[in-house]
C-alpha cells in the first residue's frame, strides 16, 4: 500500500483556512494566534508520528 500522505501541503491548506478565517473577519487576532499555535502543535506531533518506517505490531498468538 502506498501513502501519499504531504503534511507540508496540510499545512499549507490549514493556515491558509484560518488566514482566510482571519481576513473575512470570523476570528480576531487572539484566536487566530491561538488557533496557529495549535495548529503548530498538531503539525509538529504528525510529524513525530510519521518519522520512521511503519512497523506491523507484533501478533499476541504467535508472539511474532
Amino acid at each position: 500500500m502506498t501513502y501519499n500522505f504531504d503534511p507540508d501541503r496540510w499545512y499549507d491548506d490549514e493556515r491558509g483556512i484560518l488566514d482566510a478565517r482571519l481576513m473575512a473577519g470570523e476570528m480576531d487576532a487572539q484566536e487566530y494566534n491561538d488557533a496557529l499555535s495549535a495548529l503548530e502543535r498538531r503539525y509538529d506531533e504528525m510529524l513525530t508520528r510519521l518519522d520512521g518506517m511503519y512497523q506491523i505490531p507484533k501478533s499476541p498468538r504467535t508472539g511474532r
